[in-house]
């Protein structure tokens, strides 16, 4: 272990912490030269093999990440217009489907008018590992592609439970004071806790960490947290 990482994790102590103490804890033991993101995530108690305890949704962070988001749309005639003019930065439809089956991804986030969805769903071996696929239940799939555009560079992100059972999202920098990475924290679990499918049964989080890209983990209190945002 390095000096650096030795003297970070000797500035988090071995204990839950509120949400606001623990971003001060992160910004406090964040040592890289870069400016870091701050990410939470947050340990399910569902099973992500069931359907029915899929969690997924998006929220809009009131702070935004910090992060240049690279938006790709695929749209056609009118509605390409309407994304080139919301500031997309890649838009077009059977030209770029190709580009993505030569492996091309160079793009955070994806919006596909309904229209083109049976010839973008063919891409799914390229989109679906990544995250990347289009999909109606987070917003990405819509003829208002201009509003979805504009969302998504406002700040608005995507979350999703991994095969563990764990969500994880960016909720900003460590150049961020304490108050963004409060709101933006609290927007993720906000939205995470009321997805809580009807299906789970007992505890629903169980255990939530929040940390700086190479920081060590703040352990937050995960019962604390669900009194507060249920």
């Amino acid at each position: 272990m390095g000096k650096k990482m030795k003297a970070a994790l000797e500035k988090v102590e071995p204990r839950m912490y509120g949400l606001r103490e623990a971003v001060d804890v992160v910004k406090k033991s964040a040592y890289a030269k870069f400016d870091e993101s701050v990410d939470i995530a947050l340990r399910l108690g569902i099973d992500p093999k069931r359907s029915d305890q899929m969690v997924r949704g998006t929220t809009a962070l009131p702070h935004g990440t910090g992060k240049k988001i690279r938006v790709l749309v695929f749209a056609k005639g009118d509605k390409e217009q309407e994304a080139r003019q919301a500031g997309a930065d890649y838009v077009g439809s059977d030209d770029l489907m190709e580009k993505i089956k030569g492996g091309w991804l160079d793009f955070d986030c994806a919006i596909s008018t309904p229209d083109l969805m049976a010839s973008v769903g063919k891409l799914g071996k390229q989109l679906g590992p990544r995250g990347l696929m289009p999909n109606p239940k987070t917003g990405t799939v819509t003829f208002e592609v201009g509003k979805a555009v504009a969302e998504i560079r406002k700040g608005r992100v995507e979350f999703k439970v991994e095969k563990a059972g764990i969500v994880q999202v960016a909720v900003g920098k460590v150049s961020f004071d304490i108050d963004k990475l409060y709101d933006n924290a609290a927007a993720i679990l906000e939205s995470v806790i009321k997805a809580k499918p009807a299906s789970c049964k007992g505890r629903y989080l169980k255990s939530a960490t929040i940390s700086s890209t190479m920081g060590p983990g703040v352990q937050l209190d995960a019962m604390a947290l669900t009194k507060q945002w249920s």
